[in-house]
């Protein structure tokens, strides 16, 4: 995954969407963290967006009517330079 600016940190917003994944699991149940201007231009043109838990779907539903996804609150509330260590240290342990 890309590192994220404090610009996007600030432009993130919250959509819940079934995931476009076969082995996506639980992901469908919540709402997801991504790039505000990606999720805008995904509904737009039903292209898919990916979470910051990693979750890849295309938005169509109304986010408030799901939890938030914890990974994606998690890593939201460590900030840009902690999700940054925290996707690195996971890259090297795996």
């Amino acid at each position: 995954m890309t590192s994220t600016t404090t610009e996007t940190d600030t432009a993130t917003r919250i959509t819940g969407d079934t995931d476009l994944r076969p082995d996506h699991g639980d992901h469908e149940r919540f709402a997801h963290y991504a790039d505000r201007d990606k999720i805008t231009e995904a509904t737009v043109l039903g292209t898919p967006v990916v979470a910051l838990c990693g979750k890849v779907w295309v938005p169509s539903r109304d986010p408030k009517k799901y939890p938030v996804c914890p990974e994606c609150k998690r890593l939201y509330e460590l900030g840009p330079d902690g999700r940054m260590r925290d996707w690195n240290e996971r890259g090297a342990s795996e």
